[in-house]
């Protein structure tokens, strides 16, 4: 009785976690397709404002329509695109044109409110008078439909919500500069890295500090906000740990996850490195602490946000003459977090000794992928992740041939990082048994997968987009014994299960 309780409990974790991340997603998810157009801003002010690279006042004229109409425009565009296809792309971008006209402001936040909840209504609307069409008046039905409710909207977003989300942002703002002014915003990492080894990473950057970054940077040409999440030092340093003083097991993986984590930007590498030993949070935090206040101490910030987080867009979109500055930050932020990780590595003391009780815990991620595998739970063990319902019932999970195996999804949280660079290395290894291998957003997964590769973090969500498909789970995204199952499994027919 009380594993079944332990076990309902872990249901709810998960389940908390999940809708956690799953609103993260949709608030990254409206940001994340336009970080091209956030960049070309950045790139645009860094160039041609009058403290730039090459100050022209023309040129610079660019800037201020872009960050009020252009960004915004965009994020609520894709905010109802993504609640209701093109239809609702349309109203959300009209309902955003509200808001935009009604405040002062760039209205990121707006956006992300407008976009989809306009979107939503014309949804409710669409299915109301769905199959009650006249023939041949569907195209003057769903016109006018759109135009009305997307014009009255407009009209509510510019009379009504445009100055009440003016003022959240002002106060949002005010909250940063009491931060700023009493230096406290280094504390911010206390939350925001924990948070980001749950894959909320892409929530907290482009969700929160985005928009208020770019609120910054139009009036003085830089935000620290965009320092925050993105520094790459905290997690640079922890990989440096695990590289000189980490398990042996782990120390011939953390080179590579350097280079991708480093100068590729794709910072998820490092979360599994993290969460194995939670206790390293603390160097996370150190770590994250330490660069904003060297870049507080320094006054640094970027023009833009650097998405990736790699070093290469870190220098793109720093204003000239911070590049020390910047840099100076990362360093400081790498050499905490390094320092702090390895004292809680003692020094590599009796690591491999003490990784023995875990060691175990990355070759059973995705326990149970090929039915004769040795790794396979017993069927005493608590059931498999996925296998109970919300109601504590207990289903049958899926399962597939590997024969059977025609497609392999690979799912990340915003689809545009780890999940790419993962398909990457699954393509080379299937494509020898004819089975492809895509990338999406965990958000977007198709209604027909049958296969889904995920980190074991967002497996919950996972299961619960797509509940008939098989979710195998992997713990590490380079070397995880996971990976080498599932080709087994497909490689020799095996089953392979949810």
């Amino acid at each position: 009785m009380t594993t079944d309780i332990s076990h309902l409990k872990n249901l709810q974790g998960n389940s908390w976690r999940a809708s956690v991340q799953r609103l993260g997603s949709r608030l990254a998810g409206m940001i994340m397709p336009n970080i091209g157009a956030f960049i070309a801003w950045g790139l645009i002010t860094a160039l041609f404002i009058p403290k730039g690279w090459l100050p022209n006042e023309t040129l610079a004229g660019l800037v201020d329509p872009t960050i009020k109409y252009l960004l915004p425009i965009l994020i609520g565009y894709t905010g109802g695109r993504m609640v209701h296809g093109q239809r609702g792309a349309v109203i959300g971008a009209i309902a955003t044109m509200g808001v935009v006209v009604g405040a002062d402001v760039p209205m990121f936040l707006g956006a992300m409110i407008m976009g989809p909840l306009a979107a939503f209504l014309l949804k409710l609307f669409d299915r109301r008078i769905e199959g009650k069409i006249k023939t041949g008046f569907e195209m003057l039905v769903n016109n006018f439909s759109l135009g009305i409710l997307g014009g009255g909207l407009a009209l509510v977003g510019v009379v009504g919500i445009g100055p009440i989300v003016q003022g959240l942002t002002n106060a949002a703002s005010k909250a940063v500069d009491f931060l700023v002014d009493n230096s406290l915003l280094p504390l911010v990492s206390i939350i925001v890295e924990p948070a980001k080894a749950l894959f909320l990473n892409n929530a907290i950057n482009h969700g929160v500090f985005s928009p208020l970054g770019l609120d910054q940077a139009r009036e003085t040409g830089q935000s620290i906000l965009f320092m925050i999440e993105t520094n790459p030092g905290p997690g640079l340093g922890i990989l440096l740990a695990y590289w000189f003083f980490g398990p042996k097991r782990l120390r011939a993986s953390a080179p590579g996850a350097i280079i991708i984590h480093f100068f590729g930007g794709i910072h998820e590498i490092y979360f599994p490195y993290l969460l194995m030993k939670p206790r390293l949070i603390i160097a996370a935090m150190a770590g994250g602490m330490a660069g904003v206040a060297t870049a507080m101490v320094t006054n640094s910030g970027l023009v833009a946000p650097p998405a990736p987080g790699s070093i290469f867009a870190y220098i793109a979109v720093t204003p000239r003459g911070g590049h020390v500055s910047v840099l100076l930050s990362i360093v400081m932020a790498t050499a905490v977090a390094f320092i702090v990780a390895a004292a809680l590595l003692k020094f590599g003391r009796g690591a491999d000794v003490e990784d023995e009780a875990t060691a175990t815990i990355p070759e059973q991620a995705g326990a149970g992928v090929a039915s004769g595998d040795a790794t396979e739970l017993p069927a005493t063990a608590a059931p498999v992740a996925g296998s109970v319902s919300e109601n504590g019932a207990v289903t049958t999970a899926p399962v597939i041939l590997g024969s059977e195996v025609k497609t392999v999804v690979v799912a990340c949280d915003a689809g545009m990082g780890s999940s790419v660079m993962l398909a990457s290395q699954m393509r080379t290894r299937l494509k020898p048994y004819g089975v492809a291998v895509e990338h999406v957003a965990i958000a977007d997964l198709p209604t027909d997968s049958r296969l889904v590769l995920t980190h074991s973090d967002l497996a919950e969500r996972a299961r619960r987009t797509v509940p008939q498909a098989v979710v195998v789970e992997f713990r590490m995204f380079l070397g995880d014994p996971a990976f080498d199952r599932l080709e087994k499994a497909i490689k020799e027919g095996e089953e392979i299960r949810g």
